[in-house]
């Protein structure tokens, strides 16, 4: 390493040859895309060629410190791959338009609701009361009758009768 930090080509040579099938490996088995691995391992030996004068012997051997710059380079390149796919779904989620518009479609649920109101109130106070509590309670027939205090038969005919006048006053024709 340090006749590689002095610029000694043959050494170098030397070192390419004895460190990039492990550099290489490692790279691999993390990016998992053979030409990419390449790049990667490449870009790992001129690093080891150029940062080779920081090289120390005493924090570990050579080949271990190239592969913990291997495994750091294959990493970002990983992450930066993650983030690219990342960027590119949320930009096409975000170009993605809704073939609907929403602000239309509030109007028109606030108008149908608007016109849902004037229909009840042009029914009878008690048709109002059974169909209010059917349809915005949940209450059953039996417990509309039994809230009214009112015999089942007659809740059922003034809901019967609101609810065809309220057909009536939506327009519904089916």
């Amino acid at each position: 390493m340090h006749r590689v930090a002095r610029g000694d080509k043959d050494a170098f040579s030397a070192l390419y040859d004895a460190l990039a099938p492990v550099v290489f490996g490692i790279v691999m088995r993390l990016v998992r895309d053979r030409a990419q691995s390449e790049e990667v391992a490449q870009e790992v030996m001129i690093d080891l060629w150029r940062r080779a004068a920081r090289y120390r012997s005493e924090a570990g051997s050579v080949i271990s410190w190239a592969a913990t710059i291997a495994h750091r380079r294959a990493v970002d390149r990983v992450r930066s791959a993650q983030a690219a796919t990342d960027r590119e779904n949320a930009q096409a989620a975000h170009g993605h338009h809704t073939a609907y518009d929403d602000v239309a479609e509030r109007v028109e649920t606030r108008l149908e609701s608007e016109q849902v109101r004037r229909c009840l109130r042009g029914l009878t106070e008690l048709q109002r009361q059974a169909v209010t509590l059917a349809y915005y309670q949940g209450l059953t027939y039996r417990e509309v009758a039994e809230t009214l205090r009112t015999p089942l038969p007659t809740v059922k005919t003034r809901m019967r009768d609101g609810l065809i006048r309220l057909r009536d006053c939506m327009g519904v024709t089916a």
